[in-house]
């Protein structure tokens, strides 16, 4: 099983020119977050969705698709919002392109793709227009002519805490090793306990909603500066705000978001991932 919602901010990286369909060039940028941890922020009068985008440096689709707004909705004076770094492709469209065509090419989602635009899923691509495939991957032939390497990691390089997280769940077996935001993949049946790996505050606890890809899921922040994140859960038991001691229940496992299989999706923010 295998999953994730490595969701980030932009950041800037040189533009790889690939031959397109017609013979034309066109622009791909495989970014990297520039940040690691996730912000969160309470809606003031007067805020627009643009200023706060521009404030923590991301897109205004960034925080829509992260937060599950719907087209059209508006924000509201009190609303929390989850500011989560996005890893992807940012591509720009040539002729003969389809939102199916380009989902295969960088082994997106055609949905999570025309969410994180704001498009339909059978949604025209217009001539020009640059598009970003959250968790999009460049393939291998645009990576070898450009030296690029396979199975970027973000985030993985931070200090080791030998001993300060313990595993997040008993049992299980890793699915998936260390992948997108400095996550692992920790296949177990539904319902298995899902326990903080240290004591901390919990920032973000979603018991709905897509969230990136992340389905229902738990951010805990803790006293060494960093964070964990616990995806993909079937329930969530700890509130926003609240207290978390090491080894204390805070879900269980499930498959929501964007996941194939009942299984754990954990990442460390600002540390090495020891599992």
């Amino acid at each position: 099983q295998k999953g994730g919602g490595d969701i980030t901010i932009i950041g800037g990286s040189a533009l790889l020119p690939e031959s397109g369909p017609m013979g034309t060039l066109v622009d791909v940028d495989d970014f990297s977050p520039s940040s690691d941890n996730i912000s969160v922020y309470v809606v003031r009068a007067g805020d627009s969705l643009s200023e706060i985008a521009e404030m923590f440096d991301v897109s205004a689709n960034t925080i829509i698709w992260a937060n599950n707004i719907a087209r059209g909705d508006f924000i509201r004076v009190g609303q929390t919002l989850v500011i989560l770094p996005v890893s992807g492709v940012r591509y720009t469209v040539v002729r003969g392109d389809t939102l199916e065509g380009v989902a295969k090419k960088f082994k997106g989602d055609v949905s999570e793709i025309a969410r994180f635009n704001d498009m339909g899923d059978t949604a025209e691509l217009a001539v020009g227009s640059t598009i970003v495939i959250p968790d999009g991957e460049l393939g291998s032939v645009v990576r070898e002519q450009y030296n690029i390497p396979d199975n970027v990691v973000y985030g993985a390089s931070g200090p080791s805490y030998e001993g300060y997280y313990t595993r997040p769940i008993v049992g299980g077996r890793k699915s998936q090793g260390l992948h997108g935001y400095n996550g692992v993949d920790l296949a177990a049946p539904f319902g298995t306990s899902v326990y903080a790996a240290a004591e901390g505050t919990a920032i973000v606890s979603r018991s709905y909603g897509w969230n990136g890809g992340y389905g229902m899921y738990v951010v805990i922040s803790h006293q060494n500066g960093t964070q964990t994140l616990y995806a993909h859960l079937s329930s969530i038991v700890v509130a926003e705000g609240s207290y978390t001691s090491q080894g204390q229940i805070v879900g269980f496992v499930g498959s929501t978001g964007r996941s194939t299989g009942p299984h754990l999706h954990f990442e460390i923010r600002g540390a090495q991932n020891p599992f």
